[in-house]
């Protein structure tokens, strides 16, 4: 007989860990903004290669129609392609990919050219291609930059509108944090602001050091019945991309991004001096048009400031519940978040 398969990964709020009392969105995901899109490419050839790439792709981006945008480093030790421009502008004028350090550079490229044979980027003559990045080499051989030109145009062309997988996809494929497998992660939620219903949806790409905290308390890999880590724990990084249909400009946008930074602290992000932790938030109406919504005013934010806090700690706690025991070269190993022991350690009314 064989014996039985091990229970499918279930995301945070399936086993009653959701996270604050704000409604989500459908599917729970960075997709439910209207017009925003979510596709990956995973590459895995065991135990060298574990990395891919993941693309968010707003409806319609590009050069001539740009949408507000904000970002903010909590700790700038990375590779965030396109940041300076992103930064003096606020406009984002691409999607926004996310891979492996070293294949940072190869990707933007794979971007511009993608861009450029597009309607959208008919006529440009200047672009600025945002690729963020997480170093996967505990569980991947990142020098090999296995991530090339097909596998950013498969991510590209197959987003989807649809629920997003989760853990070891995309971009995660090979990421670790907080002594656990980790990977991407996933969550929204449903606010009031001036006066109308919007979304915010963010996508998380776990890769950072410190401790992990659920419901306030610490909680390390021998807490849950794993052997501790031989190597030493990991520096960083995170990628934070943070999306809304609210009718913000981008210095509000930038406020999100920063808040969203701010939010891995309740994880138990550490923001070491190798960790890059990066915030970018964008949203999905252009502010130039004539015909949209006035923009929010400052002091009706504060729904959308407790929503993307509450967004990207559970979207931590699903990349790491839903990825899977990876073992990388030379033998390294991380195993995810499993979510009985964790149920049992909080004494939670969920466990079996």
């Amino acid at each position: 007989m064989h014996p039985p398969a091990p229970p499918a990964p279930r995301r945070a709020r399936d086993i009653g860990l959701g996270v604050g009392d704000l409604p989500t969105g459908t599917h729970n995901a960075l997709t439910d903004v209207p017009g925003v899109r979510v596709g990956h490419t995973t590459l895995v050839s065991p135990p060298r290669v574990h990395s891919g790439v993941t693309a968010i792709v707003p409806a319609g981006v590009g050069p001539e129609s740009p949408l507000p945008a904000g970002v903010f480093a909590g700790n700038g030790y990375g590779k965030l392609i396109g940041a300076t421009q992103l930064a003096e502008l606020g406009a984002l004028e691409t999607p926004v990919l996310l891979t492996s350090t070293l294949s940072a550079f190869r990707v933007a490229d794979s971007l511009v050219g993608w861009l450029l044979e597009r309607p959208e980027g008919a006529r440009a003559r200047s672009l600025n291609p945002v690729v963020g990045e997480c170093n996967d080499g505990l569980l991947s051989d990142i020098r090999s930059r296995p991530v090339r030109d097909d596998h950013v145009r498969a991510a590209l062309e197959t987003a989807s509108d649809g629920p997003v997988p989760e853990g070891c996809v995309g971009a995660g494929t090979g990421t670790v944090a907080l002594g656990f497998k980790a990977g991407i992660g996933t969550s929204s939620r449903r606010v009031p602001v001036a006066g109308r219903q919007a979304t915010l949806g963010v996508l998380v790409q776990a890769n950072f050091g410190g401790t992990l905290r659920v419901g306030g308390r610490t909680v390390t890999p021998a807490d849950v019945g794993l052997p501790a880590p031989a190597e030493q724990p990991e520096a960083g990084s995170c990628m934070v991309v943070a999306a809304t249909d609210a009718p913000l400009d981008a210095r509000q946008l930038t406020r999100l991004a920063r808040r969203s930074v701010f939010a891995l602290a309740r994880s138990g992000g550490a923001y070491g001096h190798g960790s890059g932790d990066y915030g970018i938030a964008f949203g999905t109406r252009p502010t130039s048009s004539p015909s949209g919504p006035a923009l929010a005013p400052d002091d009706t934010l504060d729904p959308l400031f407790t929503a993307v806090l509450d967004a990207v700690e559970e979207a931590v706690l699903n990349a790491l519940l839903t990825a899977t025991t990876t073992t990388g070269p030379g033998g390294r190993t991380r195993h995810p978040l499993p979510s009985e022991a964790l149920l049992a350690l909080l004494g939670h009314p969920a466990h079996r």
